[in-house]
């Protein structure tokens, strides 16, 4: 049977994230997000319902996430779900949480100024990070200097 565990998600910070170290010397951020599911109400209105998520981010990542972004911040996250099993006070818990594998900061666009292709809550990817130069395609061979016959 084919299985596949695949989280993505946008939404807003529900708090700062919290860096800390595994025993390992590993980073390991642990933050909150909201992310607002819309509904049709049966009088035609739409409501949003907003969903809280744990979320969690291991190594290089979660120290670049922890030091850029703070409760409130838009994110993308793509990730895959962890089922999460403990005892408290004799009482078996359990919690679905997303460990983050990758991520995008986005940025809070104009309020005023959507889009047409922008449905979602008038935030913007960031750009990108610039990058090295691409080097000029190789020119072409002059068409004097090719065969007419045809390889294949």
């Amino acid at each position: 049977m084919a299985n596949l565990n695949k989280v993505m998600l946008i939404g807003n910070l529900t708090r700062d994230p919290q860096l800390s170290y595994l025993p390992s010397q590993m980073a390991v951020v642990e933050f909150g997000m909201a992310v607002n599911d819309r509904r049709k109400q049966q009088d035609g209105s739409y409501a949003d319902k907003a969903n809280f998520i744990d979320l969690s981010i291991f190594g290089k990542r979660a120290e670049a996430l922890q030091k850029y972004v703070k409760k409130g911040d838009p994110l993308f996250v793509e990730g895959k779900l962890d089922y999460q099993q403990w005892e408290k006070d004799g009482q078996k818990r359990s919690k679905l949480k997303v460990i983050v594998q990758n991520f995008e900061f986005l940025s809070k666009g104009s309020s005023g100024s959507q889009s047409g292709g922008n449905q979602g809550g008038g935030y913007q990817q960031s750009a990108p990070a610039p990058s090295a130069p691409v080097p000029p395609a190789p020119e072409a061979p002059p068409v004097g200097g090719m065969d007419d016959d045809i390889p294949f």
